[in-house]
């Protein structure tokens, strides 16, 4: 049985002591919810996860660096290690966000090794893909994120794809208030699961948790989460209030 996840990605907001403060709030709030139908995680900034890590119960929230570097360790200024991530206590890292892939150049082989890199360090990963707004109009997104997901993916064993979790992100749908029609949604999440399961077969493609990461808040989460494809969402915005990011955790 796969998982139902609502996972948050802060991104580059809140300072230390304001990321706690919420990561405390969401973690009071997980403890007093009645019959959770899904499991939580917030992916903090690098700067947040020791701190945050100290004010959560790891066992009910999870806890996710928002990206890892594609070196082991080594001479690269400024960059995070898979092994640093780990050793704060995160149990998830975010990768292949698109704002990682436009913004900082990440292809699809550099992120294999960061794939590679988190799961020797026993972290989880929240994979994510999706097209941009020309791809989705011209016809080509299905093919685009099939290229995604078997540049980066496909070279893992079964064994090593449990520990992947993909997050669908239309790109047109994040930030801009826009969000993917409940069908537009589980129509290339349906697409992802197809592709899981010519290659690794039914069993595991029924096993792997696939969320929706494009504007989804407590008004749409519902009808989103009631699509059979949809196990969740990555969740931006929405996340950085506690009562809101709530709203969708109990969306379930």
């Amino acid at each position: 049985m796969r998982k139902n996840i609502v996972a948050g990605n802060w991104k580059m907001n809140t300072t230390v002591p304001e990321g706690v403060k919420l990561a405390k709030e969401v973690n009071d709030a997980v403890a007093a919810a009645k019959d959770l139908k899904c499991e939580v995680v917030i992916g903090v900034p690098f700067t947040h996860l020791t701190a945050v890590k100290a004010v959560i119960d790891i066992n009910k929230v999870g806890l996710a660096a928002e990206n890892c570097a594609a070196k082991d360790k080594g001479a690269y200024t400024g960059e995070v290690s898979a092994a640093m991530v780990a050793s704060t206590g995160a149990n998830y890292v975010i990768l292949g966000h698109s704002e990682r892939r436009e913004y900082f150049n990440e292809t699809p082989e550099m992120l294999k090794e960061k794939v590679d890199l988190a799961l020797a360090n026993g972290l989880k990963v929240i994979f994510c893909c999706g097209e941009s707004l020309e791809l989705r109009e011209n016809g080509t997104y299905k093919e685009y994120i099939k290229s995604e997901i078997e540049g980066s993916l496909f070279h893992l064993s079964a064994d090593q794809f449990a520990n992947i979790v993909i997050a669908y992100e239309p790109i047109w749908a994040i930030g801009t208030g826009k969000t993917a029609t409940s069908d537009q949604a589980e129509e290339v999440h349906a697409v992802i699961r197809g592709l899981v399961a010519d290659k690794y077969g039914k069993q595991v493609a029924d096993d792997t948790t696939i969320l929706y990461g494009g504007s989804c808040k407590p008004a749409n989460a519902p009808e989103l989460f009631s699509k059979p494809d949809i196990d969740g969402g990555l969740i931006g915005g929405a996340s950085l209030k506690a009562d809101s990011f709530m709203g969708i955790v109990t969306a379930f």
